[in-house]
């Protein structure tokens, strides 16, 4: 999770694995092709990261994605968001939870009864 830009480095946090809860800096890198058929050297220097792209789960409904990244920190969920939200990726090893208490393994479903009378 990016925390702060700067111009020439990013700080981010380490979401889940072994270093969970570290925040680590990512460096600008120069890029330069081994082999150069031009008579003059061609250097990039550019941030070692990928794009992600972020919706609400109201317009996730109907997508299916590779992997999943959600964030529960507030509980923000109406009738079955939650259910809609864990079941948008392919696979349950690729879905990451963040939670809003490091000792909180937990999160609350909200749903109303009177909705499905």
């Amino acid at each position: 999770m990016v925390v702060q830009f700067a111009t020439r480095v990013i700080e981010a946090k380490i979401l889940n694995g072994s270093h969970a809860g570290n925040y680590v800096f990512i460096p600008r890198i120069t890029l330069q092709p081994s082999v150069s058929e031009t008579p003059f050297q061609m250097a990039r220097r550019q941030f070692p990261v990928r794009l992600a792209f972020a919706m609400t789960i109201n317009k996730s409904q109907g997508q299916s994605v590779k992997y999943v990244g959600i964030d529960l920190r507030n509980h923000v969920f109406s009738h079955g968001q939650l259910y809609v939200a864990l079941s948008r990726c392919t696979s349950f090893n690729r879905i990451s939870v963040l939670l809003g208490n490091e000792d909180d393994d937990k999160t609350t479903n909200v749903v109303y009864p009177e909705v499905l009378l």
